[in-house]
């Protein structure tokens, strides 16, 4: 007998809930998009169109009131509003997914993860580009040894966006997270703790480059991890020309490859997961393994953001974990503010033990 869909409230109806994570909550098999909150007259034209099945609601509170009739939470407003927003949907019992970063703060992020578990509650962060195919295709390369013993890992998120947008994202408001280094970097800097382990030393460059930027446009972190990688992050508004997505060095082989994972384009045009081709690249866009000289195209693995959702399907339903450990992503946040320190003092800073 089939089981009835989990109910997800959905908080926030912006480009992260309107263009990843609504999407994909639909075409989860055992999760049913239950409401919409957002104030925005426009925005709740497009959520009535695009699912229609879905109560459009004004205000959380009237989350929190219906509770009962809710089996998940996912908070993807501005990031000001994570942390209070989480702790209001644990409050009411809710399992919560929080869009990235978890939280302004380490310390805010760790408080959350206290609260959940007293609540006894399960809470999980959206690090949505752990089921990047490109990453995906790095992480297979470097865990079946392609490379040798990794020496250098480099990573760019780079754009060309010379205009300021308006909106949170720009703004330097008290607490907003807002910037670069906490949107961009908090993927780049998780991809590469995921791939390499502990860190022992960042450095970081953190600049406005365009004219009335009010926060971070253009920012490079320097993570030395214990292992001996040293990863080099880029992320930014203002590049003209972009360089690799990845370059790998090993002591065997390098692996370099451009452009970025198709599905957030995918997202944005209306696919779907599990139209044919989802996630995929075609063969003049797979990344180069070897050396200068003797050199292979290989694969692209196929891009997987339903398995985040999937996962949190399994884990409300039998107890699995959660896709993404929140603690990972409360050490994501540590370690951006120590990448802000660093680079007010222009000085390589130690990870506190």
């Amino acid at each position: 007998m089939a089981r009835e869909p989990l109910r997800v409230g959905l908080l926030g109806y912006g480009i992260a809930g309107r263009v990843f994570h609504a999407p994909l909550i639909a075409a989860t098999p055992g999760l049913r998009l239950a409401a919409v909150v957002t104030r925005d007259p426009q925005r709740r034209a497009q959520a009535g169109a695009e699912h229609p099945d879905a109560h459009l609601l004004d205000a959380p509170e009237q989350l929190w009131s219906a509770a009962a009739d809710l089996d998940l939470v996912v908070v993807a407003t501005p990031n000001h509003q994570h942390v209070p927003m989480a702790r209001a949907a644990l409050a009411a019992g809710l399992p919560v997914v929080v869009d990235k970063p978890l939280a302004p703060t380490s310390a805010e992020a760790h408080a959350l993860i206290a609260a959940a578990a007293a609540a006894g509650v399960p809470l999980t962060a959206f690090q949505n580009r752990r089921w990047d195919g490109d990453y995906r295709t790095v992480r297979r390369l470097v865990e079946a040894g392609e490379l040798g013993r990794v020496t250098r890992f480099e990573s760019r998120f780079e754009r060309w966006r010379p205009a300021i947008k308006p909106g949170w994202r720009e703004s330097a408001a008290p607490g907003g997270a807002g910037g670069a280094l906490f949107d961009l970097g908090a993927h780049l800097i998780d991809q590469a703790v995921q791939l390499f382990g502990p860190v022992a030393r960042v450095y970081a460059e953190v600049d406005r480059r365009r004219p009335g930027a009010e926060v971070d446009d253009d920012a490079f972190v320097a993570l030395t991890h214990t292992n001996g990688v040293r990863s080099q992050l880029w992320m930014g508004a203002v590049t003209a020309q972009l360089g690799p997505r990845f370059r790998v060095l090993g002591d065997r082989a390098a692996y370099t490859s451009y452009g970025l994972d198709p599905q957030e384009a995918a997202l944005r045009d209306g696919g779907r997961p599990g139209a044919p081709g989802w996630g995929e690249v075609t063969p003049d866009r797979y990344g180069q393994l070897g050396v200068d000289g003797d050199l292979r195209a290989v694969p692209t693995e196929a891009g997987r953001y339903q398995d985040f959702y999937a996962q949190v399907e399994a884990a409300l339903r039998d107890g699995t974990p959660m896709p993404v450990d929140p603690a990972d992503a409360a050490h994501v946040v540590a370690l951006i503010e120590l990448a802000h320190q660093a680079a007010a003092q222009g000085a390589t800073l130690p990870v506190p033990a």
